[in-house]
């Protein structure tokens, strides 16, 4: 039986990494190592700037921390539901718990597959940090997009993957609630799924008690993540907020900085979690 959280969402599944993994071995033909083992996209810099560092050692292609991403990969791509989201947000309760760096971790790992693109979107307007992972400027981005009606091409910006790509939030304007909460980010947010059939959005909210349009967002993707750092946010406003966004739309329940001790290994197996903060 699949380790399932407090909250109801599956932190891991055993039959998605058997899936992911015989997905893999069927795209072989399509590139493979010597040694048999599927191509992974490369990871290269920025021509902006190099990555946060704790980004560049959580994207190895070894690791307990990729590995753990990947599981989380799984999860999204091979859902018990048999549908694939093609938007998910990532959000968190409060401020700290790790929302961006998860978000810009599965967006690497979403991208190094061989059947995916991943767009990354900036949704933070307030405090952004996305772009900071990637080493990119934040001249322009969401915020123009919305507010000036900026063309929206030429500030998506490669992530130094072949297959990601980030629009940054840009400057932080004077009315994100309103900006996000407008029919044309709606518009963008079904734009952007349509667009491409193999491509995922990936949307940075800001955390749900600290932003109201957050809960907007929500209800205009096909799925929440929920970033929750491990000893932070009390019980009681976990509940609250999965009540706010609706058990049936939570893809999954991140616990960050969790450590296992040995009776959660004697019940449930031994799994490890991100161990990782958003970069403030």
């Amino acid at each position: 039986m699949d380790k399932v959280d407090s909250l109801g969402a599956a932190a891991t599944t055993k039959k998605a990494a058997r899936d992911d993994e015989a997905s893999l071995n069927r795209k072989k033909k399509s590139g493979s190592s010597s040694t048999g083992a599927p191509v992974v996209k490369a990871v290269r810099r920025t021509s902006s700037g190099a990555w946060d560092e704790r980004l560049s050692q959580a994207t190895m292609v070894t690791g307990p921390a990729a590995e753990s991403f990947r599981t989380l990969r799984s999860r999204i791509l091979h859902p018990d539901s048999g549908v694939v989201p093609r938007s998910l947000l990532i959000t968190s309760a409060v401020p700290g718990e790790g929302k961006t760096f998860v978000c810009a971790n599965l967006g690497v790992v979403l991208a190094q597959g061989i059947d995916h693109y991943c767009l990354m979107v900036d949704c933070d307007l307030r405090k952004p940090a996305l772009h900071r992972l990637f080493g990119l400027p934040l001249n322009q981005g969401l915020a123009n997009y919305l507010r000036d009606g900026d063309d929206l091409s030429p500030m998506i910006m490669s992530a130094g993957v072949e297959t990601l790509s980030l629009l940054p939030a840009g400057p932080p304007p004077v009315n994100p609630a309103e900006l996000l909460g407008s029919e044309r980010m709606s518009q963008l947010v079904e734009e952007l799924e349509n667009r491409y059939d193999d491509r995922i959005i990936l949307l940075d909210s800001p955390p749900m008690q600290a932003a109201s349009e957050t809960a907007v967002l929500a209800r205009q993707v096909d799925g929440v993540i929920l970033v929750v750092r491990w000893g932070g946010s009390r019980r009681e406003n976990l509940h609250k907020l999965v009540e706010l966004i609706g058990r049936e739309r939570i893809v999954g329940v991140v616990f960050n900085a969790f450590e296992t001790n040995i009776l959660d290994e004697k019940l449930f197996g031994s799994y490890e979690y991100y161990a990782y903060e958003e970069t403030s």
